[in-house]
C-alpha cells in the first residue's frame, strides 16, 4: 500500500497484527548457549510453561527438544537475579540450579537427581555460577539462615552424590568467577563488600589452594572506586582481566604488573547484575575475542601481544553476548534494529551468521515493525543518548496536522543499557500509531564509568532531567504530541517514572512496573544484594535520610496530578509488593485515577503467559483512556475514581 493509499486515522486507533497474546506465546528468551559434543544447547524461557527455564537442544528438523523436562526449572536465586544455573559435565550430563528448592541436580535418565543437601528450612542454601572443575562442581553458594543472615562463599560439590560439599573460600559479602589456575595449585575469583555494587568496586583475588581450601588471598587488582571482571588465567602467574581504572572497562594483564592490552574509549565488559557473563574469550591462537561497547556492541578481535584491536563487521547486529568458542565457531547472543534476539553461530572465517534459536517465534509483517533512530538530545549542559522508534505501519498514516503520542521507556538497573533493537513490545506501541522514545540516561551502562557516575547521589533527579530531555526533544522537533507523553518502565525504571510524575508536569500519565516508590522501608524490606545500592544512588544513613525523604515518590504525591498505572508482581522480593501498594494508597487518598495490577505467582520480571497478556493489554488501554484514542480490540482497564459528590 503506498502512502496515498493508506488509511488516514487517529494515532493511537491504528489495528494491528501485534497483540499481547503474541508477545507472551511468541515470545522465549533464549541465552547461555554453549556446545555440548556435536550440539548446541541452552536455555530458554517458556512463557506458556509458567515462566520455567528448561534446557533444549535441536532436534530433528531443527525443531528444540527439551533436554530438561517439566516442571524442572533450571534458575538460581543467589543475588535474586542468578545466573550460571547450569552447567554439563565432561561426560555430558547436564548440572543445574532448580528454582523450586534451590539444590543442585545432575540429570541422569529421566529422573535428576540431587547432588546438595537438603537444607534445614526451603531454599536456605542457593547456588550459582556452576562450573565443572577437576570433576567437580564449583559454585557460588548463598546460605540464608534463620534470624535472616546471610553468608556467601565459593564451593565444590561433587558429582558422585555424596553431598559432602566443601567450602573453598569465603571471606566477602560477595563473591564470584571463581578460576583454578593451570597447575590446579591457585584460585583467582572477583569479591566485594557492602555497600559497593560490582559496577563501583571490586577486587580481584588470588590464593594457593591448600586440600582444595583457599588460604591467605592476595589482591591483584581493584578497590573500591574501580570495578574488575572475569579474571581468566594466562600462566599459573599472570591473568587476564577486564577493570574501568582508565574511566572505561578494558582488558588488562594482571601479574607482577599490571598493563593495559589495548588502552581504548570504550567499554570491554558491563554491570554484573547476573553470573556467568563473559565479556571476551580466547581463541586457539592466543588472540582474544571481545565485543566492545560505545553505545552499541562491534565484534573485534584483540591481539595481546601487540595490543591490536581489529573490528569483524556482522551487518545489522548492535548487542552481542558472547558465550563459547569452538575453534572458528563462535556461539553468541545478537540481536539488532532489523534483527530479532537470538542465539546464533558465528563461522569467523566465512563472517557467515547462523541462527540457532530465535527468542521469537514468529516475526509480523516487516511493514509493521518500527525503525530505530539513535537519538542524542542535550539539556542540563550535557548529552542524553536515545532510541527514537516513530509509529509505523503499512496500512494507517496519521490525521493531517496531528502528532503522536510518545511513551518514554526507562529501563531497570539504573545502568542497563539500551540499543537499537528488534523489540515485539515496541512494535505493540508503534504498529498502532504511538511513538517509543527507549532512553539511556545518566547512570547508563555502554559509554564509560563517568556516564554512569552521574548518577551517584542524583538518582531521582538525573535519571528524570535526562528522561525529560529526550522526550521534550522530540517534541521540540515536531516529532512527537507534547500534551500527549507517557513513561513507563520497571524497577529503578518504575522510580524514574513515579518521580517523574511527581516532580514534573511533562507528562500525561504514567505507568510503574514493580517500581521503587519510597526509600525508608525499601533498604529494609529489599533483598540483601541491593540493600546497601541505595548509599550510592542517594547517600548513606543515617547521614541522607532527609534526601531519601525528599526523593521519595511516595512523598511528593501532592505534586502529581494525573493518572497512574501499577503493575507489581506478589511474590517480588526485589521491590516488595508493600512499595507499589503504598503509593496506590497515597493516589486514593489524593483522589487520582489510577489503577493496581496484582499477579500472584509473579517476581521480579513478569514471565507467565497470562500476565504478560493482562499487562500490556491493560498499559495499551490506560494509554487509550488518558491520551485520548480507542485501541481496537483492547479489553477496557477499570480505572480507580474518585466518587462525584452530588
Amino acid at each position: 500500500m503506498t502512502p496515498s493509499e493508506q488509511i488516514a486515522a487517529p494515532y493511537g486507533s491504528w489495528t494491528s497484527p501485534i497483540g499481547a497474546a503474541d508477545l507472551a506465546a511468541g515470545g522465549h528468551p533464549v541465552e547461555g548457549g554453549r556446545y555440548v559434543g556435536d550440539e548446541i544447547w541452552w536455555a530458554e524461557l517458556r512463557p506458556t510453561e509458567g515462566g520455567r527455564t528448561s534446557i533444549r537442544r535441536s532436534g530433528l528438523d531443527n525443531q528444540p527438544v527439551d533436554i530438561l523436562p517439566a516442571p524442572w526449572n533450571a534458575r538460581t536465586r543467589v543475588h535474586e537475579y542468578g545466573g550460571g544455573a547450569w552447567t554439563v559435565t565432561e561426560s555430558g550430563k547436564l548440572v543445574f540450579s532448580e528454582f523450586s528448592d534451590q539444590r543442585v541436580y545432575i540429570l541422569e535418565g529421566v529422573t535428576p537427581r540431587a547432588l546438595t543437601p537438603e537444607p534445614a528450612s526451603p531454599a536456605a542454601l542457593r547456588y550459582a555460577d556452576l562450573q565443572i572443575v577437576n570433576g567437580e562442581v564449583w559454585a557460588v553458594r548463598e546460605a540464608h539462615a534463620e534470624g535472616g543472615a546471610i553468608t556467601r562463599d565459593i564451593c565444590a560439590i561433587p558429582l558422585d552424590g555424596s553431598g559432602k560439599v566443601r567450602s573453598i573460600v569465603g571471606g566477602s559479602d560477595f563473591l564470584s568467577s571463581p578460576r583454578l589456575s593451570p597447575s590446579g595449585t591457585k584460585i583467582a575469583w572477583i569479591a566485594w563488600n557492602h555497600p559497593q555494587m560490582p559496577w563501583d568496586g571490586t577486587e580481584l583475588r588470588v590464593a594457593p589452594l591448600v586440600d582444595g581450601v583457599a588460604q591467605n588471598y592476595s589482591v591483584l587488582i581493584g578497590g573500591l572506586e574501580e570495578s574488575v571482571l572475569q579474571p581468566e588465567w594466562i600462566t599459573d602467574d599472570e591473568l587476564y582481566a577486564i577493570s574501568d581504572r582508565s574511566g572505561w572497562w578494558n582488558i588488562y594483564r594482571v601479574g607482577g604488573k599490571i598493563t593495559p592490552i589495548c588502552p581504548v574509549n570504550a567499554d570491554f565488559g558491563g554491570p554484573q547484575w547476573r553470573f556467568g557473563a563473559r565479556w571476551f574469550v580466547e581463541l586457539d591462537n592466543g588472540h582474544l575475542l571481545t565485543a566492545r561497547t560505545v553505545g552499541t556492541d562491534t565484534l573485534a578481535v584483540l591481539d595481546p601481544a601487540s595490543g591490536e584491536l581489529r573490528d569483524i563487521a556482522i551487518p545489522g547486529v548492535t548487542s552481542i553476548g558472547l558465550m563459547q568458542v569452538r575453534g572458528d565457531r563462535l556461539l553468541l547472543t545478537s540481536g539488532g534494529a532489523k534483527l530479532a534476539g537470538a542465539l546464533r553461530e558465528f563461522d569467523l572465517g566465512t563472517g557467515e551468521l547462523t541462527e540457532i534459536r530465535s527468542s521469537v517465534e514468529e516475526l509480523p509483517e516487516s511493514a509493521y515493525l518500527p525503525e530505530a533512530r539513535a537519538v542524542v538530545a542535550h539539556g542540563h549542559g550535557r548529552e542524553v543518548h536515545a532510541v527514537a522508534y516513530p509509529p509505523r505501519s503499512p496500512r494507517y498514516k496519521g490525521l493531517d496536522g496531528e502528532l503522536p503520542p510518545y511513551v518514554a521507556f526507562v529501563h531497570g538497573g539504573p545502568t542497563a543499557h539500551v540499543a537499537p533493537a528488534l523489540n515485539l513490545v515496541y512494535a505493540f506501541f508503534t504498529s498502532r500509531g504511538i511513538g517509543v522514545v527507549d532512553v539511556n540516561y545518566g547512570g547508563s551502562t555502554g559509554y564509560g564509568r563517568e556516564y554512569r557516575n552521574r548518577l551517584r547521589g542524583q538518582w531521582g533527579v538525573v535519571d528524570v532531567q535526562d528522561v525529560v530531555t529526550a522526550v521534550t526533544g522530540l517534541a521540540e522537533q515536531g516529532l512527537a504530541d507534547p500534551a500527549r507523553l507517557a513513561i513507563e518502565g520497571g524497577s529503578a525504571g518504575g522510580w524514574t517514572v513515579l518521580a517523574a510524575l511527581t516532580t514534573s508536569d511533562v507528562f500525561a500519565c504514567g505507568a510503574s512496573y514493580f517500581g521503587v516508590a519510597e526509600l525508608d522501608l525499601f533498604v529494609q524490606e529489599t533483598h540483601d544484594f541491593e540493600s546497601r545500592y541505595v548509599d550510592g544512588l542517594i547517600g548513606p544513613l543515617p547521614e541522607s535520610a532527609d534526601l531519601y525523604a525528599e526523593r521519595a515518590p511516595l512523598n511528593n504525591v501532592d505534586g502529581l496530578n494525573c493518572p497512574v498505572l501499577l503493575l507489581q508482581g506478589l511474590d517480588d522480593p526485589i521491590v516488595p509488593p508493600s512499595q507499589a501498594e503504598r503509593f496506590r494508597d497515597a493516589l486514593v487518598t489524593k483522589g487520582i485515577p489510577h489503577a493496581y495490577l496484582a499477579y500472584e505467582g509473579e517476581s521480579h520480571g513478569f514471565r507467565k503467559q497470562s500476565t504478560i497478556i493482562s499487562s500490556r493489554n491493560a498499559e495499551l488501554s490506560f494509554y487509550g483512556q488518558v491520551l485520548g484514542f480507542i485501541p481496537p480490540g483492547i479489553p477496557t482497564l477499570e480505572l480507580w475514581k474518585p466518587a462525584i459528590s452530588s
